[in-house]
Protein backbone atom coordinates (compact mmCIF):
# COMPACT_ATOMS: atom_id res chain seq x y z
CA UNK A 1 0.00 0.00 0.00
CA UNK A 2 1.07 3.00 -0.98
CA UNK A 3 2.44 5.55 1.85
CA UNK A 4 0.42 8.76 2.56
CA UNK A 5 1.40 12.02 1.69
CA UNK A 6 1.83 13.22 5.11
CA UNK A 7 1.57 17.11 3.67
CA UNK A 8 -1.56 16.25 2.40
CA UNK A 9 -3.01 14.52 5.67
CA UNK A 10 -2.07 17.95 7.17
CA UNK A 11 -3.85 19.44 4.79
CA UNK A 12 -7.09 17.52 5.52
CA UNK A 13 -6.72 17.72 8.90
CA UNK A 14 -6.34 21.86 9.04
CA UNK A 15 -9.04 22.11 6.72
CA UNK A 16 -11.63 19.69 9.60
CA UNK A 17 -9.86 22.13 11.78
CA UNK A 18 -11.22 25.11 10.10
CA UNK A 19 -14.53 23.98 9.46
CA UNK A 20 -15.60 23.47 13.02
CA UNK A 21 -13.94 27.34 13.54
CA UNK A 22 -16.51 28.45 11.04
CA UNK A 23 -19.39 26.76 12.38
CA UNK A 24 -18.28 28.15 16.03
CA UNK A 25 -17.89 31.39 14.50
CA UNK A 26 -21.13 31.44 12.52
CA UNK A 27 -24.05 32.48 14.91
CA UNK A 28 -21.85 35.55 15.74
CA UNK A 29 -21.11 36.48 12.45
CA UNK A 30 -25.09 36.45 11.20
CA UNK A 31 -25.66 38.07 14.24
CA UNK A 32 -22.96 41.18 13.29
CA UNK A 33 -24.13 41.29 9.87
CA UNK A 34 -27.32 40.38 9.69
CA UNK A 35 -26.76 37.73 7.14
CA UNK A 36 -28.91 34.67 7.98
CA UNK A 37 -28.23 32.49 4.99
CA UNK A 38 -25.04 30.83 5.17
CA UNK A 39 -24.46 30.24 1.35
CA UNK A 40 -25.04 33.16 0.90
CA UNK A 41 -22.44 34.46 2.71
CA UNK A 42 -19.76 32.08 2.15
CA UNK A 43 -20.57 32.88 -1.89
CA UNK A 44 -20.15 36.53 -1.17
CA UNK A 45 -16.22 35.58 -0.18
CA UNK A 46 -15.33 32.52 -2.49
CA UNK A 47 -17.59 33.44 -5.27
CA UNK A 48 -15.50 36.43 -5.85
CA UNK A 49 -12.19 34.13 -5.53
CA UNK A 50 -11.97 33.90 -9.85
CA UNK A 51 -12.52 37.65 -10.01
CA UNK A 52 -9.90 38.81 -7.56
CA UNK A 53 -7.19 36.39 -8.46
CA UNK A 54 -6.02 35.40 -11.34
CA UNK A 55 -6.49 32.04 -11.04
CA UNK A 56 -5.85 30.46 -14.65
CA UNK A 57 -2.09 31.66 -14.64
CA UNK A 58 -1.23 32.59 -11.61
CA UNK A 59 1.17 30.15 -8.80
CA UNK A 60 0.23 30.92 -5.07
CA UNK A 61 2.26 28.67 -2.64
CA UNK A 62 0.30 29.62 0.35
CA UNK A 63 -2.40 30.20 2.25
CA UNK A 64 -0.77 33.91 2.93
CA UNK A 65 -0.09 34.48 -0.65
CA UNK A 66 -3.93 33.19 -1.32
CA UNK A 67 -5.45 35.92 0.63
CA UNK A 68 -2.96 38.53 0.32
CA UNK A 69 -4.12 38.26 -3.96
CA UNK A 70 -6.91 38.21 -2.81
CA UNK A 71 -7.20 41.20 -0.76
CA UNK A 72 -5.37 43.22 -3.63
CA UNK A 73 -7.68 41.90 -6.06
CA UNK A 74 -10.35 42.97 -3.98
CA UNK A 75 -8.73 46.52 -3.22
CA UNK A 76 -8.07 46.91 -6.95
CA UNK A 77 -12.19 46.66 -7.66
CA UNK A 78 -13.16 49.16 -4.82
CA UNK A 79 -11.15 51.44 -6.51
CA UNK A 80 -12.19 51.54 -9.44
CA UNK A 81 -16.35 51.90 -10.75
CA UNK A 82 -17.42 49.80 -13.24
CA UNK A 83 -14.35 47.40 -12.75
CA UNK A 84 -14.68 43.74 -14.85
CA UNK A 85 -12.73 40.75 -14.62
CA UNK A 86 -13.07 37.19 -14.62
CA UNK A 87 -16.44 37.92 -16.97
CA UNK A 88 -18.15 39.33 -14.22
CA UNK A 89 -18.82 43.27 -13.42
CA UNK A 90 -19.14 45.13 -10.39
CA UNK A 91 -19.82 48.53 -9.23
CA UNK A 92 -17.75 49.62 -6.71
CA UNK A 93 -20.62 50.60 -4.62
CA UNK A 94 -21.27 47.21 -4.41
CA UNK A 95 -18.13 46.27 -3.69
CA UNK A 96 -17.44 49.00 -0.83
CA UNK A 97 -20.91 47.34 0.62
CA UNK A 98 -19.49 44.15 0.70
CA UNK A 99 -16.20 44.90 2.15
CA UNK A 100 -18.02 46.70 4.80
CA UNK A 101 -19.93 43.65 5.35
CA UNK A 102 -17.03 41.42 5.63
CA UNK A 103 -14.96 43.81 7.81
CA UNK A 104 -17.42 44.56 9.97
CA UNK A 105 -16.13 43.05 13.24
CA UNK A 106 -13.33 41.36 14.70
CA UNK A 107 -15.41 37.73 14.36
CA UNK A 108 -16.54 38.44 10.67
CA UNK A 109 -12.82 39.08 10.13
CA UNK A 110 -11.62 36.05 11.37
CA UNK A 111 -14.53 34.01 9.52
CA UNK A 112 -13.23 35.70 5.88
CA UNK A 113 -9.99 35.37 6.71
CA UNK A 114 -10.44 31.18 8.05
CA UNK A 115 -12.56 30.87 4.41
CA UNK A 116 -10.25 32.16 2.46
CA UNK A 117 -7.14 29.84 4.31
CA UNK A 118 -9.65 27.21 3.87
CA UNK A 119 -10.51 27.59 0.10
CA UNK A 120 -6.84 27.52 -0.61
CA UNK A 121 -6.44 24.37 1.30
CA UNK A 122 -8.73 22.62 -0.82
CA UNK A 123 -7.17 23.79 -4.22
CA UNK A 124 -3.73 23.60 -3.26
CA UNK A 125 -2.56 20.96 -5.34
CA UNK A 126 -4.27 23.18 -8.33
CA UNK A 127 -2.59 26.20 -7.50
CA UNK A 128 0.92 25.75 -5.82
CA UNK A 129 2.05 23.96 -9.38
CA UNK A 130 3.76 25.67 -12.13
CA UNK A 131 1.68 25.33 -15.19
CA UNK A 132 2.37 25.02 -18.46
CA UNK A 133 2.04 27.65 -21.51
CA UNK A 134 -0.22 27.01 -24.48
CA UNK A 135 2.76 25.79 -26.42
CA UNK A 136 4.03 24.13 -23.87
CA UNK A 137 1.11 22.14 -22.89
CA UNK A 138 1.57 19.56 -25.78
CA UNK A 139 4.05 17.25 -26.44
CA UNK A 140 4.56 15.53 -29.99
CA UNK A 141 6.59 12.25 -30.63
CA UNK A 142 7.33 9.34 -32.96
CA UNK A 143 8.75 9.05 -36.65
CA UNK A 144 6.57 10.25 -39.88
CA UNK A 145 3.34 8.47 -40.00
CA UNK A 146 3.68 6.97 -36.41
CA UNK A 147 3.42 9.97 -34.22
CA UNK A 148 1.31 10.41 -31.08
CA UNK A 149 0.82 13.42 -29.29
CA UNK A 150 0.48 13.67 -25.38
CA UNK A 151 -1.42 16.64 -24.41
CA UNK A 152 -3.38 17.69 -20.94
CA UNK A 153 -6.70 18.08 -21.65
CA UNK A 154 -7.20 16.50 -24.83
CA UNK A 155 -10.07 17.44 -27.03
CA UNK A 156 -10.93 17.38 -30.95
CA UNK A 157 -12.26 20.02 -32.74
CA UNK A 158 -12.96 20.49 -36.39
CA UNK A 159 -10.57 17.59 -37.22
CA UNK A 160 -7.71 18.53 -34.70
CA UNK A 161 -6.74 17.92 -31.46
CA UNK A 162 -6.06 21.12 -29.11
CA UNK A 163 -5.46 21.23 -25.45
CA UNK A 164 -9.23 22.57 -23.73
CA UNK A 165 -7.20 25.87 -21.67
CA UNK A 166 -9.92 26.56 -19.07
CA UNK A 167 -9.59 23.00 -17.43
CA UNK A 168 -5.48 22.77 -17.68
CA UNK A 169 -5.20 23.58 -14.28
CA UNK A 170 -7.70 21.02 -13.07
CA UNK A 171 -6.06 18.87 -14.19
CA UNK A 172 -6.07 15.81 -11.53
CA UNK A 173 -2.75 14.06 -11.77
CA UNK A 174 1.04 15.05 -12.13
CA UNK A 175 2.14 16.81 -15.65
CA UNK A 176 4.10 14.10 -17.43
CA UNK A 177 4.25 11.76 -15.40
CA UNK A 178 2.78 8.46 -16.00
CA UNK A 179 -0.12 9.21 -14.30
CA UNK A 180 -0.53 11.96 -16.67
CA UNK A 181 -0.85 9.55 -19.90
CA UNK A 182 -3.17 7.02 -18.05
CA UNK A 183 -5.49 9.81 -17.57
CA UNK A 184 -5.33 11.59 -20.71
CA UNK A 185 -4.22 9.04 -23.28
CA UNK A 186 -2.68 9.50 -26.74
CA UNK A 187 -3.85 11.42 -29.62
CA UNK A 188 -3.46 10.69 -33.27
CA UNK A 189 -4.26 13.70 -35.19
CA UNK A 190 -6.92 13.15 -37.44
CA UNK A 191 -8.54 10.40 -35.50
CA UNK A 192 -11.07 11.34 -32.61
CA UNK A 193 -10.45 8.56 -30.95
CA UNK A 194 -7.67 8.59 -28.28
CA UNK A 195 -5.77 5.78 -27.41
CA UNK A 196 -6.19 4.70 -23.41
CA UNK A 197 -4.36 2.40 -21.15
CA UNK A 198 -5.78 0.79 -18.52
CA UNK A 199 -2.97 0.42 -16.29
CA UNK A 200 1.00 1.29 -15.64
CA UNK A 201 1.95 -1.86 -17.55
CA UNK A 202 -0.42 -1.33 -20.04
CA UNK A 203 1.49 1.80 -20.85
CA UNK A 204 4.80 0.65 -20.39
CA UNK A 205 4.95 -1.51 -22.82
CA UNK A 206 3.11 0.37 -25.05
CA UNK A 207 6.02 2.37 -24.70
CA UNK A 208 8.75 -0.19 -25.01
CA UNK A 209 7.51 -2.15 -28.02
CA UNK A 210 5.66 0.61 -30.20
CA UNK A 211 7.05 4.27 -28.96
CA UNK A 212 10.92 3.42 -28.94
CA UNK A 213 11.11 0.13 -30.72
CA UNK A 214 10.99 1.81 -34.33
CA UNK A 215 14.20 3.62 -33.49
CA UNK A 216 16.06 0.49 -34.07
CA UNK A 217 18.97 1.49 -31.41
CA UNK A 218 20.07 -0.97 -28.93
CA UNK A 219 21.21 1.87 -26.86
CA UNK A 220 17.54 3.76 -27.00
CA UNK A 221 16.07 0.27 -26.41
CA UNK A 222 18.09 -0.59 -23.18
CA UNK A 223 17.23 2.76 -21.67
CA UNK A 224 13.65 1.95 -22.03
CA UNK A 225 13.77 -1.41 -20.77
CA UNK A 226 15.72 -0.21 -17.73
CA UNK A 227 13.24 2.53 -17.13
CA UNK A 228 10.36 0.35 -17.11
CA UNK A 229 11.63 -1.79 -14.33
CA UNK A 230 12.56 1.72 -12.51
CA UNK A 231 9.20 2.61 -12.81
CA UNK A 232 7.19 -0.90 -11.99
CA UNK A 233 9.78 -0.58 -8.58
CA UNK A 234 8.31 3.07 -7.37
CA UNK A 235 5.31 3.18 -4.75
CA UNK A 236 3.78 5.01 -6.80
CA UNK A 237 4.83 4.48 -10.74
CA UNK A 238 2.20 6.97 -11.74
CA UNK A 239 3.62 9.69 -10.66
CA UNK A 240 6.65 8.81 -12.24
CA UNK A 241 7.85 11.54 -14.78
CA UNK A 242 7.55 10.16 -18.08
CA UNK A 243 10.39 9.11 -20.48
CA UNK A 244 9.13 10.81 -23.72
CA UNK A 245 11.22 9.05 -26.65
CA UNK A 246 11.19 10.40 -29.58
CA UNK A 247 10.67 14.26 -28.89
CA UNK A 248 10.07 16.14 -32.49
CA UNK A 249 11.37 19.08 -32.69
CA UNK A 250 8.41 20.71 -35.11
CA UNK A 251 5.61 19.22 -32.95
CA UNK A 252 2.49 18.19 -34.76
CA UNK A 253 3.43 19.16 -37.70
CA UNK A 254 3.96 16.79 -40.87
CA UNK A 255 7.46 17.32 -41.49
CA UNK A 256 9.94 17.23 -39.05
CA UNK A 257 13.38 18.73 -38.58
CA UNK A 258 14.98 16.69 -35.73
CA UNK A 259 13.58 14.59 -32.88
CA UNK A 260 15.05 13.77 -29.62
CA UNK A 261 16.15 10.72 -28.50
CA UNK A 262 14.76 11.51 -24.85
CA UNK A 263 13.57 14.07 -22.91
CA UNK A 264 12.35 14.43 -19.19
CA UNK A 265 9.58 17.31 -18.14
CA UNK A 266 9.80 17.76 -14.16
CA UNK A 267 6.23 18.01 -12.91
CA UNK A 268 6.41 20.68 -10.58
CA UNK A 269 9.72 22.69 -12.14
CA UNK A 270 8.24 22.27 -15.73
CA UNK A 271 11.95 21.78 -16.17
CA UNK A 272 12.83 20.07 -19.30
CA UNK A 273 16.13 17.55 -19.91
CA UNK A 274 17.30 15.89 -22.70
CA UNK A 275 19.04 12.95 -23.44
CA UNK A 276 20.58 12.14 -26.57
CA UNK A 277 22.43 9.29 -27.34
CA UNK A 278 25.40 9.63 -29.47
CA UNK A 279 27.43 6.57 -30.42
CA UNK A 280 30.44 6.73 -33.25
CA UNK A 281 28.99 4.90 -35.58
CA UNK A 282 25.32 6.83 -36.02
CA UNK A 283 27.18 10.21 -35.19
CA UNK A 284 30.36 10.81 -35.97
CA UNK A 285 31.71 7.97 -38.31
CA UNK A 286 32.54 8.50 -41.90
CA UNK A 287 32.37 6.28 -44.67
CA UNK A 288 34.37 5.93 -47.85
CA UNK A 289 37.07 8.41 -46.88
CA UNK A 290 39.96 5.98 -48.99
CA UNK A 291 38.74 8.15 -51.95
CA UNK A 292 39.10 12.10 -49.77
CA UNK A 293 41.24 13.69 -49.38
CA UNK A 294 42.49 14.69 -45.31
CA UNK A 295 40.66 18.23 -46.45
CA UNK A 296 37.38 16.49 -47.35
CA UNK A 297 37.44 14.35 -44.63
CA UNK A 298 37.74 17.22 -41.93
CA UNK A 299 34.74 19.64 -43.35
CA UNK A 300 32.58 16.34 -43.71
CA UNK A 301 33.25 15.82 -39.86
CA UNK A 302 33.06 18.88 -39.06
CA UNK A 303 29.98 19.24 -40.62
CA UNK A 304 28.67 16.00 -38.94
CA UNK A 305 29.74 17.94 -35.59
CA UNK A 306 28.04 21.42 -36.90
CA UNK A 307 24.67 19.88 -36.93
CA UNK A 308 24.61 17.87 -34.00
CA UNK A 309 25.64 20.91 -32.14
CA UNK A 310 22.93 23.23 -34.04
CA UNK A 311 20.63 20.62 -33.21
CA UNK A 312 21.06 20.64 -29.31
CA UNK A 313 21.36 24.89 -29.43
CA UNK A 314 18.10 24.40 -31.72
CA UNK A 315 15.82 22.82 -29.17
CA UNK A 316 17.32 24.77 -26.00
CA UNK A 317 16.39 27.88 -28.02
CA UNK A 318 13.10 26.87 -28.70
CA UNK A 319 11.98 24.48 -26.16
CA UNK A 320 14.06 25.65 -23.41
CA UNK A 321 15.66 21.95 -23.33
CA UNK A 322 19.29 21.59 -21.65
CA UNK A 323 20.26 18.24 -23.01
CA UNK A 324 23.00 15.22 -21.52
CA UNK A 325 24.73 13.88 -24.19
CA UNK A 326 26.20 9.78 -23.90
CA UNK A 327 28.72 9.10 -25.84
CA UNK A 328 30.58 5.50 -26.60
CA UNK A 329 32.47 5.93 -23.33
CA UNK A 330 29.66 6.03 -21.11
CA UNK A 331 27.26 3.75 -23.39
CA UNK A 332 29.78 1.14 -22.60
CA UNK A 333 27.74 1.04 -19.18
CA UNK A 334 24.40 1.50 -20.22
CA UNK A 335 23.46 0.63 -16.59
CA UNK A 336 25.63 3.87 -15.31
CA UNK A 337 23.90 5.97 -17.77
CA UNK A 338 20.10 4.92 -16.51
CA UNK A 339 21.50 5.73 -13.05
CA UNK A 340 22.45 9.73 -13.93
CA UNK A 341 19.14 9.75 -16.14
CA UNK A 342 17.27 8.23 -13.21
CA UNK A 343 18.49 11.18 -10.89
CA UNK A 344 15.59 13.80 -13.16
CA UNK A 345 13.01 10.95 -12.36
CA UNK A 346 12.85 11.93 -9.39
CA UNK A 347 11.22 15.39 -9.80
CA UNK A 348 11.25 18.59 -7.97
CA UNK A 349 8.62 17.29 -5.31
CA UNK A 350 9.76 19.99 -3.03
CA UNK A 351 7.03 23.27 -2.97
CA UNK A 352 7.14 24.99 -0.79
CA UNK A 353 5.08 24.17 2.77
CA UNK A 354 1.96 25.48 4.32
CA UNK A 355 1.66 28.17 6.66
CA UNK A 356 -0.58 27.23 8.60
CA UNK A 357 -0.92 30.33 10.80
CA UNK A 358 -3.97 33.09 10.55
CA UNK A 359 -2.63 36.56 9.53
CA UNK A 360 -2.16 37.99 12.94
CA UNK A 361 -3.73 41.35 12.00
CA UNK A 362 -6.26 42.21 9.55
CA UNK A 363 -5.81 45.83 7.45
Amino acid sequence: MAKRDPNKTARNKRDKEITAELKTLWPTVSADTGVTDLQSFNALIGGKAATFIDLKNSVIKSADEYISSYLAGFKTAREDDGWTAGGASFSAETLVKNFATLTKTKAVKQYFLLFLQRSFLRHYDELIRERPSATDAEVWIGQNNSDYGILITPRYKNGEWENDQSEIRHFPKLYWTIGHVLTSGLVVQGDAKPLHFGTVDAYLEFFLKVLVRPSGSKHERDIARLYCDYAKGQERPEDVPLLIPELRYNGKDKKHKYRMDFCIIDPVTLKKIGIELSPWSTHGLLKGTKDKTQKQINEEALANFEKEASKMRDYFQKHRITTLIYTDTQLADIDLVFKEIAVYLLGDKKVSQLEFDLISEFL
